[in-house]
């Protein structure tokens, strides 16, 4: 079964192509051997600025990147965030990408009852994290607050179901074969599409 998959690469610097940018090419790569659509954003390379109101929010137009963005967002089965932990969090970049493309009336609608009306439901969502820490200190000691974050108040709020990650931590030190397998493990996941 063909899966229309959206890889949101959240590194923030347009001309770093480190492990993040790896990590994407792998996953692309594997979808598209498993027979999956693929459609990649850079989140460096888009251009909009941060929200600065709750009537902008609200009521704003979306920057032309952002419009483009949604149209993909609204195009895919299963998006991939894939993010360096930066102070414990996504980078600010690709918070503001979020502020910026998931608004109400078009990811959510408020409701007098306070639960919203979820207008991506039917989509999955992986998300993957770099970080420079040991992956298990991140989830039991800071207990992945920036994880999980995106996962319940972003992703899961707007109707994303189900919403997996992949934790890779202690970068700096891994082996050149540790990553190789890291690369493997990502094009597993692609062609699965999960």
């Amino acid at each position: 079964m063909t899966t229309r998959i959206l890889i949101l690469n959240g590194h923030p610097d347009p001309a770093h192509k480190g492990l993040c940018h790896a990590l994407a090419d792998a996953y692309a790569a594997g979808a598209r051997d498993g027979g999956h659509e693929v459609r990649r954003l850079d989140i460096a390379a888009l251009q909009f600025g941060f929200v600065q109101s709750q009537a902008e929010f609200e009521r704003g137009d979306a920057p032309a990147d952002i419009a483009a963005a949604q149209e993909a967002i609204k195009w895919a089965g299963h998006v991939v965030v894939i993010f360096p932990l930066w102070l414990g969090d996504m980078p600010a970049r690709l918070k503001a990408f979020f502020e910026q493309a998931l608004r109400p009336g078009f990811a959510f609608a408020y409701k007098p009852s306070g639960i919203p009306d979820m207008f991506l439901k039917g989509r999955s969502a992986r998300i993957v994290v770099t970080m420079g820490m040991p992956g298990f200190i991140y989830r039991w000691y800071f207990r992945a607050h920036g994880l999980k974050n995106l996962k319940r108040n972003i992703l899961r709020f707007v109707g994303f179901s189900p919403v997996r990650d992949t934790v890779l931590g202690s970068v700096a030190s891994r082996s050149k074969q540790e990553i190789a397998r890291w690369f493997d493990d990502m094009a597993a996941l692609g062609r699965r599409a999960a």
